[in-house]
């Protein structure tokens, strides 16, 4: 996931939680975007990923 040009570019992804919790399972997935500083969302069965360490900011 952390090799797609996004997340190489300080972007933002988005994975399958099932995806998530099938090769690496959720506590150690949130562990690792924890060590990194990379705020997690969850929303409709996906997890969006913000690979920086920027503010989020909801607009609505």
């Amino acid at each position: 996931m952390f090799s797609a040009q996004a997340a190489r570019e300080g972007g933002v992804i988005r994975r399958q939680i099932r995806d998530i919790e099938r090769y690496v399972g959720r506590d150690a997935f949130l562990a690792e975007m924890q060590r990194r500083g990379f705020p997690v969302v969850e929303n409709a069965g996906q997890f969006v990923i913000f690979c920086n360490r920027e503010p989020i900011r909801r607009v609505v």
